[in-house]
């Protein structure tokens, strides 16, 4: 058997035993990204092959644990892409506005930086006492994070140059307290976003959203697994109720295409439509 040959059969053979043992189905992830991943993992585990890690997957969780922050995208920061934030604040908020209570839901938000954004995006737009955002990824190591909402203090010049090129209209400072090197985001934004564990893989779909950001996430999902969410997401979504995607993500050639239009096409921000 080639070299090749016989890692897709061990990585098939690991993804297998994975999804019989946690319910977590990797099956249809980018093939690349995730056998980049598992050997990664192999070499930091000082193991020789992947099917030594299949006993270490079966038998111990803490190593499965390990095993799902590899896996997990945690690539983020606060106002990422100043420019698509910017036209969420003044053209998706509009319409938000018309509504008497707004749901928002940050499908992978990692370890939150993107949803502590959103939040001080409404608060400054008079939104945020009518908005429930909720926050869910697979990742119950970043969603710890996410909730604590705790970040190093190094982070923040970048974050605070990003709020401004968003269209902040204070100061970044009035939304986090600086303490032991640390900046600790604040009671009031929190209060407003409910963290969940929640698999796109498997899970159902959110009610009555109006916004769904997913970014940078669908990119690492093969095309059965991709459209499986992007339905997902047509059913969370109220009519006219709007989708961002990531700069590299398309519901183009999606079986959900006929659903949406586009809204701002530079940002990936797609809108449903009534009747579809």
């Amino acid at each position: 058997m080639k070299r090749e040959e016989m890692l897709e059969f061990e990585v098939n053979q690991l993804l297998e035993a994975i999804n019989f043992r946690y319910g977590y189905d990797f099956r249809d992830y980018a093939r690349a990204s995730i056998e980049r991943r598992i050997l990664n993992r192999v070499q930091l585990s000082d193991l020789n092959s992947v099917s030594e890690m299949l006993p270490k997957i079966m038998h111990d969780q803490a190593f499965f644990d390990l095993f799902l922050r590899d896996m997990s995208v945690t690539v983020t920061e606060m106002f990422r892409e100043p420019s698509v934030f910017k036209v969420i604040r003044e053209a998706v908020f509009t319409q938000l506005k018309t509504y008497s209570r707004v749901n928002i839901w940050h499908a992978g938000c990692a370890t939150g930086e993107e949803v502590y954004s959103m939040a001080i995006m409404l608060k400054e737009e008079g939104l945020l006492d009518k908005t429930r955002l909720y926050a869910t990824d697979y990742n119950n190591h970043s969603l710890e994070i996410a909730e604590k909402g705790i970040y190093p203090a190094q982070k923040i010049k970048l974050f605070t140059k990003n709020y401004l090129e968003a269209g902040g209209r204070g100061s970044f400072a009035d939304y986090y307290l600086a303490k032991f090197n640390s900046a600790i985001m604040s009671d009031s934004l929190k209060k407003h976003i409910t963290f969940a564990n929640h698999n796109l893989m498997k899970d159902q779909c959110f009610a009555e959203m109006h916004l769904i950001v997913c970014r940078n996430v669908l990119i690492y999902f093969n095309r059965q697994l991709q459209n499986r969410v992007f339905q997902l997401f047509k059913e969370s979504l109220i009519p006219r109720g709007f989708l961002l995607l990531g700069d590299k993500e398309t519901l183009e050639f999606s079986t959900v295409a006929d659903s949406f239009e586009h809204f701002s096409e530079k940002e990936k921000i797609y809108r449903r439509l009534i009747y579809v």
